[in-house]
């Protein structure tokens, strides 16, 4: 390895070799702030003066990599040029020492060496960087014109390299201009930020500063560049859901808009074949007429349409109530041979997380002018520093125990509100001498007021402990909420018959949406819970017994009625397994048999009939299966009990019964994701999207959700081409 020293002793013609590490560093930058001095010499050090310059031009270096310095008389022994500028210059000798070198491009010929004074080559990197050569600009403009197709990685033999830099990190680093327009795109999809962006004259500068090359893109560019990358994905998932063994369950989230459309948000609930569940947004459709009854059948349609789900949904769950045209236009869609199973509750009615959300308004509303009286007494406090230092300075005099810390609420976000009563009924005795230290508090709440607050909160919480389970667990089940629905509900039939009257019409208000709610899924939520082996019939009967009295049998009767007869259309499916139904992995069902002993014989043809026959036969002794699985005796009930974990480990054991459970276990509680459980207004579509075409729109929301989810399969690097 060469020293400094010898660095500095190299030859002119060393220095018209420039090492590698000279060359790559080189930036358009330091093209443009090159010094007449730089342009002329190239060294290791560029900083050297002219006088250090001369006497290296006298200087031959000692060793290079362990071997003598060859003269210029030899100049195939020479250390091989690896400067990027080589892969587009030639030196050709014009007379005894004088060199010139050739651009391959345009035939220009620059001043390389003329005796021993050497060009260097900053000024042959500004000829190609700065696309002052018209060949190489020719070329750049006409792969421009055509559409957006990145290049495979790694390039090919048919593209010309792509420019290197180096930094200390990246030893080498391609400029791709395809994937800096794919990156900007997944930039814009992840972050919402809005397409227009990359015509802000901001934006391109910072661009342009940083990559002098890029040609910034248009609006039009862009847009077809997202919808590019939503297709990618979109193909990406659609394998992905063709290979699931089991059916799909929706759930229908309706936005509004400024411009009075709608937007259905339709999003899938599936478990995979190794019984994880998973939840992706498939459709986003705009409906011009939101509140038609036709909405929601035809957002559901073109859904099932576009992912071939026709034979697969299994439920449906929606955000508002809904009329019985409404309805009778969604139940066709479910394709099962008695829609009435479990008094139709297969189309699940209201999503619990806006339920919940309605009830927490309504506490809210009962107690308005004493909520105002909070917030405007937190307001004081808060909003002032002098305020809230004599407000803390009281509160250690006073030694209040409390560790809550006092903030205003949102009031689009209920949970907010309850958490400020919450805080300030900690802190009330404050409050109540606030005014004995701080004159100018001239509003404390008085003893009712506080009164009033804590029993706000008393009741605020069985419905934010509930709701508070959607933000906390990643996969809430139905099972879950069967269970979260009885204990409210059990708790509100105890104290409706209080002798306050703010507390009993308080809980009367509660009662009535709650009951609502249970009368419209508590049976698809006990279904859930039958294949929960922790509880099975059992919980439903209990539960069933608490709430209904006297009546209980009745409802009892219909699940169970409901979970038989769900499980006998399970044993109707044919024999060989439909693609729906395909093996998980085991082995067995997908083995090949056309080489085997017999040739075709255990294909289908010909044995339709064995088929029908081993149903007629078998299908009593089948349907024992889930007689079989209500008569075991029910699990401990631990913490963290896996229940989709226990039926992959028991799916040998009930292979119809472990079919029926997956596609029950999938039935989701809420339309809404997790940052939208304590919403208390409908969710709007911004004006800026509003103004973007529908397909635009879906494809970047739903590739927004499915790069979070990360992709379901192993990426495909082939983008699809867009134009518009």
């Amino acid at each position: 390895m060469a020293t400094p020293v010898e660095e500095t002793m190299a030859t002119p013609i060393e220095d018209k070799m420039a090492t590698p590490v000279e060359e790559e560093m080189a930036t358009p930058i330091q093209d443009k702030m090159a010094t007449p001095d730089e342009d002329k010499m190239e060294t290791p050090d560029e900083e050297k003066t002219l006088a250090l310059t001369q006497y290296e031009d006298k200087t031959a270096t000692p060793y290079e990599n362990n071997e003598v310095a060859i003269p210029e008389a030899q100049p195939n022994k020479r250390r091989k040029k690896k400067s990027i500028v080589w892969e587009h210059f030639t030196i050709e000798t014009v007379s005894a020492g004088c060199r010139r070198a050739c651009c391959n491009q345009c035939k220009q010929s620059f001043a390389y060496s003329t005796g021993a004074k050497v060009a260097g080559t900053s000024h042959l990197k500004r000829h190609i960087a700065k696309g002052t050569c018209p060949a190489l600009l020719r070329n750049q403009n006409n792969s421009q014109s055509s559409p957006y197709t990145p290049s495979p990685r790694g390039g090919s033999s048919s593209n010309p390299p792509k420019r290197r830099y180096r930094t200390p990190s990246t030893p080498q680093i391609m400029f791709d201009p395809d994937r800096c327009r794919h990156e900007i795109a997944r930039m814009i999809i992840m972050h919402d930020y809005p397409l227009h962006m990359v015509e802000h004259p901001g934006f391109v500068a910072f661009v342009q500063n940083l990559q002098p090359r890029f040609n910034m893109v248009s609006f039009n560019t862009v847009q077809g560049d997202c919808v590019a990358t939503y297709l990618m994905e979109k193909q990406s998932l659609t394998k992905f859901i063709e290979g699931i063994p089991g059916r799909v369950c929706l759930t229908l989230d309706v936005w509004t808009s400024s411009q009075s459309v709608g937007y259905v948000f339709i999003t899938g609930h599936f478990i995979d074949a190794d019984w994880k569940l998973h939840r992706r947004l498939l459709n986003v459709v705009m409906e011009p007429y939101p509140d038609s009854d036709t909405v929601l059948s035809h957002a559901v349609a073109v859904c099932l349409h576009d992912w071939s789900l026709e034979s697969k949904l299994f439920s449906i769950t929606y955000d508002r109530p809904l009329s019985e045209a409404a309805l009778a236009n969604l139940r066709p869609l479910i394709p099962i041979k008695n829609p009435h199973i479990l008094n139709g509750q297969l189309l699940v009615g209201n999503c619990i997380a806006r339920t919940l959300s309605s009830i927490a308004t309504e506490v809210l509303a009962a107690g308005e002018d004493t909520v105002k009286k909070i917030r405007d007494s937190v307001k004081y406090v808060k909003t002032s520093e002098s305020h809230e230092e004599k407000f803390l300075e009281l509160k250690n005099q006073l030694q209040v125990p409390s560790e809550r810390t006092l903030s205003l609420d949102d009031q689009t976000q209920w949970n907010t509100t309850y958490e400020m009563l919450v805080a300030a009924s900690e802190l009330k005795e404050v409050f109540s001498c606030l005014d004995t230290s701080d004159s100018d508090y001239k509003h404390a709440p008085s003893l009712e007021d506080w009164k009033q607050v804590d029993t706000l909160c008393t009741y605020l919480k069985l419905i934010f402990d509930a709701a508070n389970i959607l933000t906390t667990t990643s996969n809430p089940t139905a099972v879950t909420f069967f269970h979260e629905v009885w204990r409210i509900q059990t708790e509100l039939v105890r104290t409706i018959t209080s002798e306050d009257p703010f507390i009993s019409s308080l809980t009367k208000v509660m009662q009535d949406r709650i009951e609502k709610y249970w009368k419209n899924c508590s049976l698809a939520l006990a279904t859930a819970v039958v294949m929960d082996p922790r509880f099975k019939m059992k919980l439903v009967e209990f539960s069933f017994n608490k709430i209904y009295g006297e009546e209980a049998p009745t409802f009892i009767k219909i699940v169970d009625d409901g979970i038989h007869e769900l499980f006998h259309e399970y044993l109707t499916l044919p024999l060989p397994l439909t693609p729906t139904y395909a093996d998980d992995g085991t082995g067995g069902a997908n083995v090949k048999t056309e080489d085997s002993q017999g040739g075709t014989l255990l294909t289908d043809n010909g044995l339709t009939d064995f088929d029908m026959y081993i149903m007629e036969t078998t299908s009593q002794q089948m349907k024992s299966e889930l007689d079989q699985y209500l008569d075991e005796s029910l699990l401990p009930r631990v913490h963290e009990f896996d229940v989709l974990g226990w039926w992959k480990l028991n799916k040998m054991k009930y292979p119809t019964l472990s079919k029926m459970a997956r596609d029950i276990l999938s039935i989701p509680v809420s339309t809404v994701p997790s940052e939208s459980v304590f919403d208390t207004i409908a969710k709007e579509m911004d004006q800026y999207r509003s103004s973007l075409r529908p397909e635009t729109v879906e494809a970047l929301i739903c590739a927004k959700d499915w790069m979070q989810h990360g992709s379901a399969e192993a990426p495909n690097n082939a983008l699809v081409r867009m134009e518009y």
